[in-house]
């Protein structure tokens, strides 16, 4: 009796972010024509300068701009082959794609567990389930369990990282929006938390799109990326690709192929960002 053939890859991206433009107070605009898409089960990078609109987007794609009175006005946002940009957020929770915010936000006054357990709120699959993630999250976060009782408020910005990123899990996500997951924190945190991203990745499908300013670590555990400056998207391409960019490497990488650049030569700079040409 023969084997069954492998499963064929779906093809389709878990997203497709398609030329949207965002506003704030109905006047400011601050995206303009962003695309981009995130396969299924991949890991892609929004890489930027701050300020250049990363986590704008970010909340462009979770539904999260109406709070803060933004809008997208123009394109569509498809997340798992359906139209989602006029959903809730707890809706598009639901679906499963939900968002790590920049600077962590844990709920600092309840303990690291019970931060963890809101993240299942939406979860309709019984404590069973729940309590089989909770100690998945724990396998992959073996700090948090040595600090399960302890205030959330009162643990390092690592272990908060860390507690954000194992609630989204709680949520049982297809995909988790990343923002900014190594601010504020040590090389040797970031490297511990990009590589749990990894394997997240690799053990669990859950696909990544990460924004972040550290372009380095981002390139090197992404499999695409995109650039955005002043709210458009100047690059991308095959993060191999973008890591031996000489414009990347200047600009992002910090290395130059003529030595270290003076303040004098910002005008030189701008005249080598051919993507703003």
């Amino acid at each position: 009796m023969t084997s069954p053939a492998p499963r064929p890859e779906p093809t389709e991206p878990i997203l497709s972010v398609n030329n949207i433009e965002v506003i704030y107070d109905h006047v400011i605009l601050v995206l303009k024509g962003v695309s981009l898409s995130v396969p299924n089960g991949g890991i892609t990078a929004l890489l930027g300068a701050n300020g250049a609109g990363k986590t704008t987007t970010l909340k462009a794609i979770s539904n999260l701009l109406r709070a803060e009175r933004g809008e997208v006005t123009k394109g569509s946002v498809v997340f798992g082959g359906e139209q989602v940009q006029s959903l809730s957020p707890n809706d598009l929770v639901r679906r499963g794609c939900i968002q790590v915010m920049e600077g962590r936000h844990c709920f600092g006054h309840l303990t690291v567990e019970e931060n963890l357990l809101t993240g299942a709120f939406t979860r309709r699959d019984g404590p069973g389930a729940v309590n089989a993630d909770l100690e998945m999250v724990y396998g992959y976060f073996p700090r948090l369990r040595e600090r399960r009782t302890s205030q959330a408020g009162y643990t390092s910005g690592g272990e908060q990282q860390m507690t954000a990123i194992g609630r989204a899990l709680m949520s049982r996500p297809k995909m988790i929006l990343l923002d900014e997951p190594s601010m504020g924190l040590a090389p040797q945190l970031v490297e511990e938390i990009f590589e749990i991203v990894k394997k997240l990745n690799d053990d669990q499908g859950v696909s990544f799109l990460l924004a972040e300013q550290n372009t380095n670590v981002a390139l090197r555990y992404a499999k695409y990326g995109y650039i955005l400056e002043s709210g458009r998207i100047v690059l991308d391409g095959d993060a191999k690709a973008l890591r031996e960019n000489e414009d990347v490497k200047e600009f992002y990488l910090g290395v130059g192929g003529e030595g270290r650049r003076s303040f004098k030569d910002v005008k030189h700079y701008k005249r080598r960002k051919r993507w703003l040409a």
